[in-house]
């Protein structure tokens, strides 16, 4: 069911936004255990641009194809287009879109995103994309928008967004309209807006749960007694 919960003030977005994916799914499963296994990427997506920040916002859901040209004519689907813009440009913001490729196992056969449509989404208010298909123009791309996709490739073929504003699933992430998404190089995640603000906290005590035994890792005197010292202490912060 998409979620219609007021926004979220955008103090917890910009808290969520310090973390790095993983941290968040690691905060997950202090919150939300039962999302232990749903909810995030589990097939590995490539990312051009790695050293950008994480992105937190509201998900913009489309599909695509592109081994057939739309069956549209050419004034629908200028009418389809300009449809698709205001969805992605208005309701709660900042927003990323997810867009899952239906052309199966020839996804990616034809690239929805390139210079031209990450300049108008990131004018539109977008963050970034999450997809399943290919992306092109790496170099003339819109700088800081972040890029998740399944390939990288040439051509855009007969590109065309089939729906948006529904159920899609990419790389194993089912996402609805409207969904939080929090995403960085390594995948993303759909975050619940009811857990969102416990998050931070637990991605703080996650960190110091991981820093006695960083420490001992990492430090020349390293032995496996203080190993199993640094674990017991892990064990007992709260």
């Amino acid at each position: 069911m998409t979620q219609t919960a007021a926004p979220l003030a955008p103090s917890v977005l910009e808290a969520l936004a310090r973390y790095d994916t993983p941290t968040i799914c690691n905060a997950m499963e202090i919150v939300a255990p039962e999302r232990r296994l749903i909810g995030y990427t589990t097939r590995p997506l490539v990312c051009p641009f790695p050293n950008l920040p994480p992105i937190v916002g509201y998900a913009r859901t489309v599909t695509i194809r592109s081994v057939v040209k739309s069956g549209l004519a050419a004034e629908e689907q200028a009418r389809r287009r300009l449809a698709y813009y205001e969805y992605v440009g208005t309701g709660r913001g900042p927003r990323i879109t997810v867009i899952q490729d239906i052309d199966g196992a020839d996804a990616g056969y034809g690239a929805f995103w390139g210079e031209v449509q990450s300049s108008v989404h990131k004018a539109l208010g977008c963050l970034g994309v999450v997809t399943d298909g290919s992306i092109r123009d790496i170099d003339q791309w819109a700088p800081g928008f972040q890029a998740l996709a399944g390939s990288i490739g040439p051509s855009h073929a007969w590109v065309h967004a089939e729906s948006f504003g529904g159920e899609v699933r990419v790389a194993g992430m089912t996402v609805k309209s409207d969904d939080l998404i929090h995403a960085d190089r390594h995948g993303a995640i759909v975050i619940p807006v009811d857990i969102a603000a416990k998050l931070p906290e637990a991605c703080d005590l996650c960190g110091r749960r991981e820093a006695p035994i960083l420490e001992i890792a990492r430090s020349p005197d390293f032995s496996l007694e203080k190993l199993k010292e640094a674990l017991k202490r892990s064990a007992e912060i709260h």
